[in-house]
Protein backbone atom coordinates (compact mmCIF):
# COMPACT_ATOMS: atom_id res chain seq x y z
CA UNK A 1 0.00 0.00 0.00
CA UNK A 2 1.28 3.43 -0.95
CA UNK A 3 0.77 5.51 2.20
CA UNK A 4 2.02 9.09 2.07
CA UNK A 5 2.65 11.59 4.86
CA UNK A 6 1.86 15.20 3.99
CA UNK A 7 1.13 18.63 5.44
CA UNK A 8 -2.31 20.11 4.69
CA UNK A 9 -1.74 23.06 2.35
CA UNK A 10 -3.63 25.95 0.79
CA UNK A 11 -4.79 24.80 -2.68
CA UNK A 12 -1.89 22.35 -3.09
CA UNK A 13 0.66 22.53 -5.87
CA UNK A 14 0.22 20.27 -8.88
CA UNK A 15 3.23 18.24 -7.73
CA UNK A 16 1.59 17.58 -4.37
CA UNK A 17 -1.74 16.70 -5.98
CA UNK A 18 -0.03 14.19 -8.28
CA UNK A 19 1.21 12.31 -5.23
CA UNK A 20 -2.18 12.55 -3.53
CA UNK A 21 -4.25 11.08 -6.37
CA UNK A 22 -1.76 8.23 -6.82
CA UNK A 23 -1.70 7.28 -3.13
CA UNK A 24 -3.70 4.53 -1.45
CA UNK A 25 -3.81 6.39 1.85
CA UNK A 26 -2.92 9.85 3.10
CA UNK A 27 -1.68 10.60 6.61
CA UNK A 28 -1.86 14.29 7.47
CA UNK A 29 0.82 15.75 9.71
CA UNK A 30 -0.96 17.79 12.40
CA UNK A 31 1.63 17.91 15.20
CA UNK A 32 4.40 19.89 13.51
CA UNK A 33 5.63 23.36 14.47
CA UNK A 34 4.35 26.09 12.20
CA UNK A 35 6.93 27.51 9.77
CA UNK A 36 6.81 30.59 7.59
CA UNK A 37 7.18 30.66 3.80
CA UNK A 38 5.54 27.32 3.16
CA UNK A 39 2.52 26.12 1.25
CA UNK A 40 0.64 25.82 4.54
CA UNK A 41 -0.71 29.32 3.92
CA UNK A 42 0.34 30.19 0.38
CA UNK A 43 -0.22 29.15 -3.21
CA UNK A 44 0.78 30.43 -6.64
CA UNK A 45 -1.56 31.15 -9.55
CA UNK A 46 -0.98 32.47 -13.06
CA UNK A 47 -0.96 36.21 -13.66
CA UNK A 48 -0.56 38.43 -16.69
CA UNK A 49 3.03 39.11 -15.57
CA UNK A 50 3.79 35.54 -14.46
CA UNK A 51 3.29 33.81 -11.10
CA UNK A 52 1.22 35.54 -8.43
CA UNK A 53 1.54 34.64 -4.76
CA UNK A 54 -1.66 34.32 -2.72
CA UNK A 55 -0.75 34.38 0.97
CA UNK A 56 -3.14 33.87 3.90
CA UNK A 57 -2.15 36.21 6.76
CA UNK A 58 -1.92 34.40 10.10
CA UNK A 59 -1.75 35.54 13.69
CA UNK A 60 1.70 35.20 15.23
CA UNK A 61 2.20 35.05 18.98
CA UNK A 62 5.43 36.76 19.97
CA UNK A 63 7.94 34.50 21.68
CA UNK A 64 5.84 31.36 21.28
CA UNK A 65 6.36 28.60 18.73
CA UNK A 66 2.93 27.53 17.57
CA UNK A 67 1.82 24.13 16.41
CA UNK A 68 0.33 24.32 12.94
CA UNK A 69 -3.04 23.08 14.15
CA UNK A 70 -3.16 26.02 16.56
CA UNK A 71 -2.53 28.74 13.99
CA UNK A 72 -5.37 31.21 13.57
CA UNK A 73 -6.03 33.22 10.44
CA UNK A 74 -5.80 37.00 10.64
CA UNK A 75 -9.30 38.40 10.31
CA UNK A 76 -8.39 42.10 10.36
CA UNK A 77 -7.48 41.87 6.65
CA UNK A 78 -10.08 40.84 4.06
CA UNK A 79 -7.69 38.45 2.34
CA UNK A 80 -10.54 36.23 1.09
CA UNK A 81 -11.96 39.06 -1.01
CA UNK A 82 -8.48 39.87 -2.33
CA UNK A 83 -7.70 36.25 -3.23
CA UNK A 84 -11.06 35.73 -4.91
CA UNK A 85 -10.63 38.87 -6.99
CA UNK A 86 -7.14 37.75 -8.06
CA UNK A 87 -8.44 34.31 -9.04
CA UNK A 88 -11.36 35.79 -10.98
CA UNK A 89 -9.06 38.20 -12.82
CA UNK A 90 -6.59 35.45 -13.69
CA UNK A 91 -9.04 32.76 -14.77
CA UNK A 92 -12.34 34.27 -15.83
CA UNK A 93 -11.46 33.61 -19.50
CA UNK A 94 -10.24 30.06 -18.86
CA UNK A 95 -12.34 27.22 -20.31
CA UNK A 96 -13.77 25.92 -17.04
CA UNK A 97 -13.83 28.85 -14.62
CA UNK A 98 -17.57 29.47 -14.94
CA UNK A 99 -18.19 25.74 -14.50
CA UNK A 100 -16.55 25.75 -11.04
CA UNK A 101 -17.09 29.34 -9.91
CA UNK A 102 -20.20 28.68 -7.82
CA UNK A 103 -18.49 25.73 -6.11
CA UNK A 104 -15.45 27.70 -5.07
CA UNK A 105 -17.24 30.83 -3.83
CA UNK A 106 -18.07 29.49 -0.31
CA UNK A 107 -14.34 29.05 0.39
CA UNK A 108 -13.92 32.79 -0.03
CA UNK A 109 -17.16 34.05 1.48
CA UNK A 110 -17.64 31.91 4.60
CA UNK A 111 -15.61 32.94 7.69
CA UNK A 112 -12.21 31.29 8.22
CA UNK A 113 -10.53 31.14 11.62
CA UNK A 114 -8.24 28.09 11.89
CA UNK A 115 -5.71 27.62 9.08
CA UNK A 116 -5.45 23.83 9.23
CA UNK A 117 -9.21 23.34 9.33
CA UNK A 118 -9.52 25.57 6.29
CA UNK A 119 -6.92 23.51 4.42
CA UNK A 120 -8.83 20.34 5.25
CA UNK A 121 -12.00 21.96 3.93
CA UNK A 122 -10.18 22.78 0.69
CA UNK A 123 -9.04 19.17 0.40
CA UNK A 124 -12.62 17.93 0.74
CA UNK A 125 -13.63 20.40 -1.97
CA UNK A 126 -10.89 19.08 -4.27
CA UNK A 127 -11.85 15.44 -3.82
CA UNK A 128 -15.37 16.29 -4.95
CA UNK A 129 -14.65 18.41 -8.00
CA UNK A 130 -11.66 16.40 -9.26
CA UNK A 131 -13.43 13.13 -8.54
CA UNK A 132 -11.13 10.93 -6.50
CA UNK A 133 -11.49 9.07 -3.23
CA UNK A 134 -8.85 9.28 -0.55
CA UNK A 135 -8.52 7.25 2.62
CA UNK A 136 -7.09 9.69 5.12
CA UNK A 137 -6.05 9.89 8.76
CA UNK A 138 -3.98 12.21 10.95
CA UNK A 139 -0.77 11.71 12.92
CA UNK A 140 -0.94 10.92 16.64
CA UNK A 141 2.39 12.62 17.37
CA UNK A 142 5.28 14.22 15.51
CA UNK A 143 7.97 11.79 14.33
CA UNK A 144 11.11 12.96 12.61
CA UNK A 145 11.64 9.60 10.91
CA UNK A 146 8.27 7.89 10.65
CA UNK A 147 8.00 4.26 9.59
CA UNK A 148 5.66 2.56 7.13
CA UNK A 149 4.86 5.77 5.26
CA UNK A 150 6.33 7.59 2.29
CA UNK A 151 7.39 10.84 3.93
CA UNK A 152 6.48 13.70 1.58
CA UNK A 153 6.35 16.44 4.18
CA UNK A 154 9.14 18.34 2.46
CA UNK A 155 6.74 19.16 -0.36
CA UNK A 156 5.37 21.88 1.93
CA UNK A 157 8.54 23.93 1.50
CA UNK A 158 7.71 26.63 -1.06
CA UNK A 159 11.42 27.44 -1.59
CA UNK A 160 12.51 23.85 -2.24
CA UNK A 161 13.98 23.15 -5.70
CA UNK A 162 12.34 20.11 -7.27
CA UNK A 163 13.17 17.81 -10.18
CA UNK A 164 9.41 17.36 -10.74
CA UNK A 165 8.64 17.52 -14.46
CA UNK A 166 5.18 18.88 -15.06
CA UNK A 167 3.27 17.54 -18.04
CA UNK A 168 2.34 20.66 -20.05
CA UNK A 169 -1.26 21.71 -20.62
CA UNK A 170 -2.76 24.79 -22.23
CA UNK A 171 -2.82 27.75 -19.82
CA UNK A 172 -5.06 30.71 -20.51
CA UNK A 173 -2.20 33.22 -20.00
CA UNK A 174 0.48 31.14 -21.68
CA UNK A 175 0.79 33.56 -24.59
CA UNK A 176 1.97 36.26 -22.17
CA UNK A 177 4.77 34.42 -20.38
CA UNK A 178 5.01 30.84 -21.59
CA UNK A 179 4.05 27.71 -19.68
CA UNK A 180 4.28 28.04 -15.89
CA UNK A 181 4.83 24.63 -14.25
CA UNK A 182 3.66 23.44 -10.85
CA UNK A 183 1.22 26.20 -9.97
CA UNK A 184 -1.73 25.76 -7.65
CA UNK A 185 -4.10 22.93 -8.51
CA UNK A 186 -6.60 25.70 -9.28
CA UNK A 187 -4.68 26.51 -12.46
CA UNK A 188 -5.05 22.96 -13.74
CA UNK A 189 -8.72 22.73 -12.73
CA UNK A 190 -9.75 25.96 -14.48
CA UNK A 191 -7.82 25.07 -17.63
CA UNK A 192 -8.45 21.32 -17.87
CA UNK A 193 -11.75 20.84 -16.02
CA UNK A 194 -12.95 17.19 -16.01
CA UNK A 195 -9.58 16.10 -17.44
CA UNK A 196 -7.76 17.19 -14.26
CA UNK A 197 -7.58 13.74 -12.66
CA UNK A 198 -6.36 12.08 -15.86
CA UNK A 199 -3.70 14.76 -16.25
CA UNK A 200 -2.47 14.34 -12.66
CA UNK A 201 -2.17 10.58 -13.08
CA UNK A 202 -0.13 11.01 -16.25
CA UNK A 203 2.94 12.21 -14.34
CA UNK A 204 6.01 10.09 -13.63
CA UNK A 205 6.66 10.26 -9.89
CA UNK A 206 9.63 7.90 -9.78
CA UNK A 207 11.92 10.94 -9.46
CA UNK A 208 10.94 11.34 -5.81
CA UNK A 209 12.42 8.05 -4.65
CA UNK A 210 15.76 9.03 -6.19
CA UNK A 211 16.14 12.41 -4.54
CA UNK A 212 17.90 13.28 -1.33
CA UNK A 213 15.42 12.81 1.56
CA UNK A 214 16.45 16.22 2.91
CA UNK A 215 15.51 18.10 -0.27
Amino acid sequence: MNTILLHPTYFPSIETMCHIVNADKIVWEIHDNYQKQTYRNRTYIAHSNGKLLLNIPVKHISGIRQKTHEVQVETAVNWQKQHLKSIQTAYRTSPFFEFYEDDILPLFTEPVTNLMNFNFKIFEFLTEIIGFKAEASTTLKYEENPEDVHDLRRLVNAKRPTPFEAVPYTQVLEASHGFLPNLSILDLIFNEGPNTLTHLKAHDLSYFTKTNPQQ
